[in-house]
């Protein structure tokens, strides 16, 4: 770093006051004449004049005063022109404020000051920018080794000395590394607080943390979000000792976007995981896949021979996958998660490792995880069977879980085969073939007038048995006026020669579409 002292030295000259003040840095060199030259300045220079307007003690007095409020890193007067030695009086008055103050004698011209200092400054920027490319460089080939944001938190770290934080938008941490030092009591909480504010407020945009003891050594970095707005994130640096310069605040503009890549890629990874989950999650519960086959695929996901399926009823089953696999990795349950469409509706599903694990204990734990974040979670588990067997295992807990819908609030905290009620007799048939062949000769004729209504008679059926006859709710879950639900009722019993005010024909047709869902 150029500093005032420094400068003169390597010119061989000498302070003449604010020895105090030697190691002030320099931004930059400026030669100017005018009594007043700090609307021209912004602060860290150096300035050179040959006192042109210092014609008395006073204006001498007042003119180091000015720089020295302005925060100029120092001054040095040319001699041989108006003034042939330094005056006394701004020699007496830098020595009072501690600012520092050269004699620049006439053989030696200003340019050759600002050639040296210029030299020096294109040098440490050229510096300051190669070190922050082969941090660049280090930085992007972890991303590239998939080494993880702990990695990264911990070059930033080394490379700024001090501590890297990597905090999610709502200011909770993904990762930390300390330097030598670790932060100051409360910091971390005081940082977490400034970032989830900011994000409530819809601001993205770099600050320094104000805890009062990281004043001039923090800093806070956005880290962009796909597709631009909010950040997604916040890269804070602290450094163990001193204010943060140049190369901390290049270095961080840098680091923030390879966390943005780093982020970029972990999302990527997690989805390709989550897709693959629901493809072997779907072939399982369908019963497309081999044995064989169906035991290599959940293989990766930590699942032995032995497995069971728990399915929960919320909001937004997809947004809450992540969320379920950190509940079922907390217990150190291995599983498979994804959310499953059944029944008109998704679920949100987890095939999880049978081995010394109780399903309905596993099942209960994730759902008091997942109701502290969401409203109305509901959970059922089936028993543990050999992996060729979870189709029947996704139907009995999905069963369990319907079974329960309408208890009044009398289900238990998770449903299990104990509550299946009507459902045992038809999972107890373990011949397809009768099944179906039930389903068509209930069901083929609503199936024959779907063509016609595009499948409204097959939904308004299933909600009006779902709401035991009630008319208004039927038609407030179908989006429909009650006298179209009156006429779609008609038109089944008309095709199928039920009366649908019947217990007997209702028990009949519910049966029939409950046993249609477990053989397609």
């Amino acid at each position: 770093m150029l500093t005032v002292g420094g400068l003169v030295k390597e010119l061989d000259l000498q302070l003449a006051a604010g020895e105090e003040g030697a190691e002030r840095p320099i931004r930059w060199v400026h030669i100017s004449e005018i009594a007043d030259p700090t609307p021209w300045l912004s602060g860290g220079e150096l300035l050179l004049t040959t006192g042109i307007q210092l014609s008395d003690a006073e204006r001498q007095r007042q003119f180091v005063r000015l720089l020295n409020e302005y925060q100029l890193a120092g001054l040095g007067l040319g001699t041989g022109f108006d003034h042939e030695k330094l005056p006394a009086a701004l020699v007496k008055e830098a020595g009072k404020l501690g600012f520092p103050l050269f004699e620049v004698p006439y053989e030696m011209p200003f340019i050759a000051i600002t050639e040296a200092a210029f030299a020096r400054l294109v040098n440490e920027q050229y510096d300051v920018l190669q070190r922050g490319i082969d941090l660049h460089k280090r930085l992007e080939r972890l991303v590239l080794e998939e080494r993880g944001l702990g990695e990264i938190a911990k070059a930033i770290a080394t490379a700024i000395g001090g501590t890297a934080l990597v905090l999610d938008a709502r200011g909770e941490e993904m990762a930390s590394q300390n330097f030598r030092r670790r932060l100051p009591d409360g910091a971390l909480e005081a940082i977490s607080a400034e970032v989830a504010e900011r994000a409530g407020a819809g601001h993205a945009a770099l600050f320094a943390p104000g805890h009062p003891e990281l004043a001039e050594r923090a800093l806070a970095y956005p880290v962009a979000a796909h597709g631009g707005g909010a950040a997604q994130a916040w890269l804070v640096a602290v450094r163990d000792s001193g204010a943060l310069g140049d190369f901390e605040r290049l270095i961080l503009q840098q680091a923030a976007v390879v966390v943005a890549l780093e982020l970029m890629r972990d999302r990527v990874a997690r989805e390709t995981e989550r897709r693959l989950a629901g493809d072997v999650l779907a072939g399982a519960v369908s019963g497309r896949l081999e044995p064989e086959e169906l035991r290599g695929r959940l293989a990766p996901f930590g699942i032995g021979p032995d497995a069971a399926v728990i399915v929960f009823a919320l909001a937004e089953p997809r947004e809450a996958e992540a969320a379920l696999e950190r509940q079922l990795g907390a217990a150190g349950c291995p599983a498979l998660v994804a959310a499953h469409g059944a029944h008109g509706r998704e679920l949100l599903c987890a095939v999880v490792d049978a081995d010394g694990h109780d399903p309905l204990q596993v099942a209960a734990r994730a759902r008091e995880g997942l109701a502290a974040e969401r409203p109305e979670v509901r959970a059922a588990a089936s028993r543990p069977v050999p992996v060729d067997g979870l189709r029947r295992a996704w139907h009995e807990a999905r069963c369990a879980l319907e079974a329960t819908a309408i208890s009044n609030g009398d289900a238990p905290p998770v449903a299990s085969h104990r509550d299946l009620g009507a459902f045992t007799l038809l999972l107890a048939l373990n011949d397809e073939d009768a099944l179906r062949a039930y389903c068509d000769n209930v069901l083929e004729p609503i199936d024959e007038g779907d063509v016609t209504y595009g499948g409204e008679l097959t939904r308004s059926l299933e909600a009006f048995i779902e709401q035991n006859g009630q008319w208004e709710r039927a038609a407030r879950e179908l989006y429909c006026h009650r006298h179209t639900l009156r006429y779609r009722i008609r038109r089944i019993e008309e095709l199928t020669g039920r009366d649908l005010s019947r217990a007997q024909d209702r028990i009949e047709l519910w049966l029939a579409l409950r046993a249609r869902e477990l053989v397609t």
